[in-house]
């Protein structure tokens, strides 16, 4: 979703809603279809989401073992496996798992052991120390019935589905916003709330079909530990023998499964007793929530099925039992964020990115720069392909640190520039290995052995260490730069430093919103920003003007001259610069010239009646530009609309929301032509990197007209129906940040990796003419390439593998220089080792970026199945090959993987899979380039943002307030949330919250004075209004783009807007809530595994 207006939130699904005809997009928005139906079926009946098979062109279908049956409705004979409903993406690795369920399994032999310690309080840099026994993470779900009788609607709170969708213009079709909720889709409910007086249930062993376990001791529970404990307490008392569950009763249509209720089976004695754990995962049910109105009675009811009537309890899941995101950070900041990240050792797993934690460099990259989807990695490629985990590195080469943490040092080699590997051309690096007294080294990624360069030599110590090891950042860092000599420079001609062109849009659309005399004011101050290297007085960074509509107009800026000299070019089908002299200009030599335009643009194009633009041709005037001055540099286009002038590169409107849900839908993806895919890859070519700042008041194309930011690692900035009252601070804001950020210019990456592995695919936002050179005309300290490997060696445990980032580009300054950063991961054998030093955030940001990927070739339901399909396997595997046997009801997680399932429906739901009917297609584009190149802070927040109450904490603490998770359920109406993406950023406000709070914040009497969708909050002088202030902008420096505020009242037309982003409930486009989902993924596991 974007700043402007976000999308909405979730009505129950399955349900289909009627198109939002009012209401216009938060990215700038038509009126849209119906809503398609849910994905997921009722649980216990026929799935019709998942029952065909994927078609044809499925991406990453993992390999079947055996060809599937020929129908899928057909009984599977006995004697022979039964297969998920995935067709390709089964994998049967060796027998039936039902044997393997009767006996530990072969990977990890069970043995008894002493009390396992709490698993939420790990050592600091062994976070998944002790065996799987006291990793993993189970919830039983065996006895879970879904369809049930219907619910009768709540009675305190009237938070329903609404009839329709908020418009941007403030008039809301429809007056019966909120309803009682339809009978059968009551809001989520807690095990407690079903059953007034039923006890509590509290973890036990697993039970064959009731859900409320005994205790150990066979009678009730005490009721001392219903409660929550603190993060990080577990309960006191002796040690019970139950294994780490949370209950819940069995699906029907399981025959095996039910059966009358009895004693808990014996535990299998390869599991000793441990204490009972309370990581706020899994645990005890909480009471309800202060201040929210009313218990609901009942679960929903989603499809039943014909058949035998059902027992009477419908019991559901309880959200407090299944992991929550905001104890897993919690815990990791606890117990991770007080101890500095020592980079010595191999294969360490990183604090993750919500942690705030110092990194000190000691022969591995900062996880800053690189981070794995998992440090330790399968020898062979049949255990890769039988675990499903993805092996990825998301690499940030330029990322900005923090300002403890020193910049990679400069190393200086002079004109016989950086030592090499003879065979591979890796770069001098910690790892290699120095033989011979000193006087050649073995490669460590291809074992070539090479001679030591004579001004290279040194003595090695009696370890085998070169004496001078901790003076040479290449031999003790993960991390540093090399400066590069002429032989690394194109034509062999060390490069000018860059310049940047501004090139705006001066149609009557631009002229009219104000736009073109904003950004002229702009820039006469923000000229003196322009990037500098170390303590330059003034930027080399030279600049040009350039304005267009359906004529390009080139101004000579020469510093000589009393007045600029405008040019213009009419003949736009054959682009040419008009002038070379005083074209770019250094900014201090020709300020009042520059000066002088800057006043003059908007007086000139004033009275403007054009409204048709160009677009192709001006990107092609400034790549000719920097062609002519041989010098590579950065394109700042401001456009407005969609460019249908008669010229190259010419588009029309061909957005079709009939397109959606149809195999026709990746075309809205794809460019519409062909053009702007070779305009990229001249622009690569030249070092010309494209910013493009978009101002539509509807469609404009973005899939098509982003190609050439995208190809060229620029940057997209939409402004929908920008106005300067409520849309300036957001762009200038976006605009400053953009000019003064640090670039490397001509830059080609290239990932080596030892042997047994190899880069084979990358997601980013850049240029590849072959398949090893990733080619970026611009990279910035934002921008991320993600790297997938893939095994083509066996891998040794000994040896573990090493990747070598080295990124070839040209400084600010114009200085050649090569950035290097090495990272040594471990190699296991058994699988159990890969599940433990997984990190689940890295993971979501590459499956996030392969299915954006995917919707350009496949339809999106099929890239959605295959998503779903790759983490049940992923799930299935660790549950068959790594958890004690235990019974088939129960899910069972990974430690490190056990919020996998609320991440991946978090994507799933996402504009760019799921679009509700109020989402554009350009939004969609918008969305699905920004991820692209996104880092795994970013996606882990963009996906599950961060939702914080604010009256919780003292007014006067400085301290953040502890975040809640994103549910409606977590609202109180007596409290103020704040809520955050990386993009978007509101201030919810709850109907019964007290009247000082409200005069504090915003200087009115009561709620009903607040105006909704205010922008800005008063600057007033009270210790709460200060904090909130304080807290809104230390979240806008956090992120990489201005978020923009957006205020909203309890039961209020914008309310649609903030819940769209509550991604813990079902959402208005048919996505699933967490409960719903993950009750799928366990369906999904037990088909696999049966």
């Amino acid at each position: 979703m974007n700043v402007n207006q976000p999308a909405p939130p979730g009505v129950p699904y399955g349900q289909p809603q009627p198109g939002y005809t009012g209401y216009q997009s938060g990215y700038g928005g038509q009126p849209g279809p119906i809503i398609p139906p849910t994905p997921y079926g009722a649980y216990n009946g026929p799935m019709p989401g998942y029952q065909q098979l994927p078609p044809p062109g499925v991406p990453r279908a993992p390999p079947s073992s055996g060809t599937p049956p020929a129908s899928t409705t057909a009984r599977v004979p006995s004697g022979q496996p039964a297969y998920g409903q995935f067709g390709q993406g089964d994998v049967q690795n060796g027998p039936s798992s039902t044997v393997q369920m009767q006996r530990p399994p072969v990977s990890q032999p069970f043995v008894p052991a002493p009390v396992a310690p709490l698993v939420n309080q790990p050592a600091p840099f062994q976070p998944y120390g002790p065996p799987p026994t006291s990793t993993q993470v189970t919830t039983q779900m065996a006895g879970m019935q879904i369809s049930g009788p219907a619910a009768p609607p709540p009675s305190a709170l009237g938070y329903g589905p609404p009839t329709s969708m908020a418009s941007a213009s403030g008039s809301f079709p429809g007056s019966n916003l909120y309803g009682s909720y339809p009978q059968n889709l009551a809001p989520p409910t807690s095990l407690a709330q079903v059953h007034p007086g039923a006890q509590t249930p509290q973890r036990s062993a697993p039970l064959q079909a009731s859900s409320f376990p005994p205790s150990a001791a066979g009678g009730p529970r005490p009721p001392s530990i219903a409660g929550p404990s603190m993060p990080g307490q577990s309960f006191g008392g002796p040690p019970v023998s139950q294994s780490n569950h949370a209950s819940s009763p069995p699906p029907q249509a399981q025959p095996p499964m039910t059966g009358p209720p009895g004693p808990p089976p014996p535990m299998h004695s390869s599991q000793p007793g441990y204490q009972v754990q309370q990581n706020g995962s899994f645990g005890p049910a909480r009471g309800p929530q202060p201040n929210y109105g009313g218990v609901y009675s009942g679960a929903p009811n989603f499809g039943s099925q014909p058949g035998p009537p059902q027992p009477p309890p419908p019991k559901r899941l309880d959200p407090d039992s299944i992991p929550s995101p905001i104890q897993v950070i919690e815990d990791d900041r606890n117990n991770r964020g007080s101890e500095p990240f020592v980079t010595g050792a191999r294969g360490q797993v990183p604090p993750l990115v919500t942690t705030n934690f110092i990194v000190k460099d000691q022969g591995n990259a900062s996880p800053r720069y690189i981070r794995c989807t998992s440090y330790n990695i399968p020898c062979t490629s049949d255990m890769a392909k039988q675990a499903q985990v993805p092996l990825a590195a998301v690499i940030k080469p330029l990322a900005r640190l923090p300002p403890e943490e020193a910049p990679p040092y400069v190393v200086d080699h002079g004109e016989s520039g950086p030592v090499r590997c003879n065979r591979c051309k890796a770069y001098m690096c910690p790892f290699m290995q120095f033989i011979e007294g000193g006087r050649r080294f073995q490669c460590c990624f291809c074992s070539c052995v090479t001679e030591v360069p004579p001004q290279y030599f040194q003595h090695l110590d009696h370890t085998g260490k070169r004496v001078d090891f901790y003076d040479r950042p290449e031999l003790s860092l993960g991390s540093y730069e090399f400066l590069a000599t002429v032989d690394y420079c194109k034509n062999n001609k060390f490069p000018r430093p860059p310049a940047f062109i501004f090139m705006i849009d001066v149609s009557y659309n631009a002229v009219r919103s104000g736009l073109v005399q904003l950004l002229c004011e702009e820039l006469k101050s923000l000229l003196d920003f322009l990037p500098r290297e170390g303590g330059a007085e003034e930027s080399a960074v030279r600049v040009g003007f350039v304005t267009y509509n359906k004529v390009l107009h080139f101004y000579n800026v020469k510093s000589s001259l009393a007045q600029p000299q405008m040019m213009v070019v009419s003949d736009v089908a054959d682009m040419f610069v008009p002038l070379l002299d005083g074209f770019l200009v250094n900014v201090n030599e020709s300020r009042p010239v520059i000066t002088s335009l800057l006043d003059q643009i908007p007086e000139m194009f004033a009275d403007t009646r054009e409204t048709e633009t160009v677009f192709a041709p001006v990107i092609q005037a400034g790549m000719e530009a920097l062609k002519a001055a041989e010098c590579p540099g950065k394109l700042f286009l401001f456009h407005t609309s969609l460019p249908i002038a008669d010229a190259p590169g010419k588009l029309k409107n061909r957005d079709d929301r009939k397109l959606l849900n149809t195999d026709k839908e990746k075309t809205l993806f794809q460019p519409q032509t062909g053009f702007y895919q070779s305009l990229a890859k001249e622009c690569v070519a030249q070092g010309c990197c494209v910013d493009l700042f978009l101002f539509p008041n509807q469609y404009v194309d973005v899939a098509t007209l982003g190609i050439v930011p995208h190809h060229t690692g620029g940057s997209i900035y939409k402004y929908a129906c920008f106005q300067v009252e409520s849309d300036q601070e957001r762009f200038l804001s976006d605009l400053r940040r953009d000019v003064q950020k640090d670039v490397g210019f001509d830059a080609v990456m290239r990932v080596r990796t030892s042997t047994g592995i190899r880069a084979t695919d990358f997601f980013g936002a850049f240029y590849m003419s072959n398949t090893t050179d990733v080619e970026l005309a611009g990279l910035d300290g934002d921008k991320t390439v993600t790297v997938e490997f893939k095994h083509d060696d066996r891998l040794s445990e000994d040896g573990g593998a090493l990747i070598q980032c080295a990124l070839l580009y040209t400084s600010c300054a114009g200085q050649r220089r090569l950035r290097i950063h090495n990272l040594s991961l471990n190699c296991c054998t058994q699988l159990a080792d890969l599940y433990r030093n997984c990190e689940t955030d890295t993971l979501i940001n590459y499956l996030a970026k392969f299915a954006y990927r995917g919707v350009l070739n496949s339809p999106v339901k099929t890239v959605r199945d295959s998503l779903v399909s790759q983490c049940a396997q992923i799930l299935a595997c660790y549950r068959k090959n790594c958890a004690s046997p235990s019974s088939a009801g129960q899910l069972i997680l990974p430690e490190c993987m056990k919020l996998l399932p609320v991440y991946l429906n978090c994507v799933l739901k996402s504009d760019v899979l799921q679009p509700g009917a109020e989402v554009t297609t350009d939004d969609r584009a918008y969305v699905r380039q920004l991820v692209t190149s996104m880092d795994v802070a970013e996606t882990n927040v963009f996906f599950y943002p961060r939702l914080l109450p604010l009256t919780k904490v003292p007014a006067e603490s400085s301290a953040e307030p502890p975040a809640v998770r994103a549910s409606e359920e977590r609202l109180s109406k007596g409290d103020v949330y704040l809520l955050e993406n990386g993009l978007n950023l509101f201030l919810w406000v709850g109907a019964s919250v007290q009247q000082g709070v409200v005069q504090s914040l915003f200087s009115v009497p009561s709620f009903s004075q607040i105006t909704s969708g205010l922008s800005a909050l008063p600057v007033l002088e009270n210790p709460l209004s200060k904090r909130v202030r304080d807290l809104i902008d230390s979240f806008r420096a956090q992120r990489s783009r201005y978020m923009k505020l957006i205020v909203v009242k309890q039961e209020d037309k914008l309310e649609m807007l903030f819940k769209h982003f509550l991604v813990e409930d079902k959402s208005l486009s048919g996505g699933a809530s967490y409960v719903d989902f993950l009750c799928h993924m366990h369906k999904e596991i037990r088909q696999l595994l049966s």
